[in-house]
């Protein structure tokens, strides 16, 4: 995968919804999340995202009573190798509000995004096509990979 291979040696800033793809096993992402993955535990590149994902993996499952899940999500989360969950800083707070003036992002995806920029990522792994207007660094839209030759 030639996306994949684009990542070595770099940051990646991921979104909620490939961890989200990745743990419960979706069906028409698993592919492509699969690799990312595997590649980052073989420590190909490195990953950061926000305590806001964790926040937002953990709602569906608390809500449906499936603590299991729920624990599983926290241990990934908190413990997986070459992937750093950082929280609400000021200067990502700062960043995030500048990204919200100026793109207009909710706060959730702006703090998503700014988390990836003040950690240097170079690349934002998300499945939000609307999240693909930062200069800054490379958005890359799950689903328009899929639909890709």
């Amino acid at each position: 995968m030639d996306w994949l291979n684009a990542l070595a040696g770099s940051t990646v800033a991921v979104d909620t919804a490939p961890f989200i793809y990745y743990i419960e096993n979706n069906p028409a992402h698993l592919p492509l999340v699969a690799p990312f993955f595997a590649g980052l535990d073989r420590g190909e590149f490195r990953a950061v995202t926000s305590t806001i994902t964790v926040t937002e993996v953990l709602v569906h499952p608390l809500r449906k009573g499936n603590r299991a899940l729920a624990e599983r999500y926290f241990h990934i989360l908190t413990t997986s190798r070459n992937l750093a969950v950082l929280p609400v800083s000021d200067a990502i707070a700062s960043e995030a509000a500048e990204l919200r003036a100026s793109h207009g992002f909710k706060t959730p995806d702006a703090i998503q995004i700014a988390t990836g920029l003040v950690a240097g990522a170079s690349a934002f792994l998300t499945n939000d096509a609307g999240l693909t207007s930062i200069s800054q660094m490379r958005s890359i839209v799950l689903d328009y990979i899929r639909s890709s030759p």
